[in-house]
């Protein structure tokens, strides 16, 4: 069997550094390379509940209001801050800080602890349809955050998908 090809995209150096992700440190990608390393799960846009002494994150099934739930993208991904000023960006100097809030199976979170990638990630598969294949994103399962009032969403979490 062959192996499947590599995902390509341009940069600002003409094309993503092949297998960047396990040579190049998160501080190091250049923007496309970072970007790249989103696998399209949509789990980063669902609603999430910390609890204060443990900082243990809880996922809900309830979905940023920008998450578009065919794609697992979010609808208006440049501009996210001016709909959802409380919107996390994530950038390579904050993810240390972040990082335990991401999902488990989260790319950025991964290459933070050191983790390879899992093998339905897009840039491993070679296919961005990968992450919706394995089961992992939460395409077609979630509900608006404006159909539940935030005092209801602890009746919401769930197990994340690994």
């Amino acid at each position: 069997m062959s192996r499947p090809r590599k995902r390509r995209a341009p940069t600002g150096r003409g094309r993503l550094r092949e297998r960047f992700w396990e040579r190049v440190p998160l501080r190091e990608m250049d923007p496309a390379e970072w970007e790249a390393l989103c696998d399209g799960c949509g789990k980063c846009c669902l609603n999430k509940l910390e609890d204060p002494d443990t900082r243990e994150i809880a996922l809900t099934r309830i979905s940023c209001r920008l998450l578009d739930d065919a794609t697992c993208r979010c609808a208006h991904y440049e501009e996210r801050k001016q709909f959802v000023p409380e919107c996390v960006v994530l950038t390579p100097k904050n993810i240390d800080q972040i990082a335990y809030w991401m999902p488990a199976t989260c790319a950025y979170r991964l290459l933070a602890e050191g983790k390879p990638l899992h093998d339905w990630h897009p840039l491993v598969s070679g296919t961005p349809d990968s992450v919706h294949r394995a089961g992992v994103s939460v395409r077609g399962w979630t509900i608006p955050e404006f159909e539940v009032p935030e005092d209801e969403w602890e009746d919401h979490i769930i197990e994340e998908p690994t």
